[in-house]
């Protein structure tokens, strides 16, 4: 896809969207379909659970998923740990949306390490979700597996995170000629 489309081909593609919601709490369920219907989006599924969201995953076949990170039996990093297994599970590449009330930084470490395509704290806007979706479908990233990772490619480089960790930690060398 070209990184330019008009208007009119971004809102077909936003409404074209197949979003599967995933949270334990039905309220927020219908409040996250609330958002969706309001960018336009037609087909709308929801899961209660992570063991009910790889099914549905595997049946509905959904564009994004969109997904707590709190929830009983199987947790939403649990779940993508699962679905990012190629040759495991027969969708591995499609996008997550982690979407919670959790804004620890280790959390979205985390995440970004388990090869979400994105992260949103709630209360979420319908303007952030949908820049969001907007930015999975118009420009997205592909897929990858370096090392134990499968995912989006990441928009930084783990090598470069740890040249940089690396060079903050190393003492400046004063060269004597």
């Amino acid at each position: 896809m070209s990184a330019k489309h008009s208007k009119k081909q971004i809102e077909i593609l936003i409404q074209s969207l197949g979003v599967l919601v995933v949270d334990d709490n039905q309220y927020m369920r219908k409040m996250i379909r609330n958002l969706l219907v309001n960018c336009g989006i037609k087909d709308i599924y929801e899961a209660a659970d992570g063991i009910a969201a790889l099914d549905s995953i595997r049946t509905m076949a959904p564009d994004v998923v969109i997904l707590d990170w709190e929830m009983p039996m199987l947790s939403g990093p649990e779940l993508v740990r699962i679905v990012r297994s190629p040759g495991v599970f027969p969708m591995p590449d499609i996008p997550i949306i982690i979407l919670t009330g959790h804004c620890e930084r280790w959390r979205v470490v985390e995440a970004v390490r388990l090869g979400v395509n994105e992260y949103l704290t709630k209360p979420v806007s319908a303007k952030a979700l949908y820049d969001r979706l907007l930015s999975i479908t118009t420009q997205p990233r592909p897929v990858v597996q370096l090392g134990d990772y499968y995912g989006p490619e990441p928009r930084k480089l783990v090598a470069d995170v740890v040249d940089d960790a690396v060079a903050a930690s190393t003492p400046s060398v004063a060269l004597i000629q």
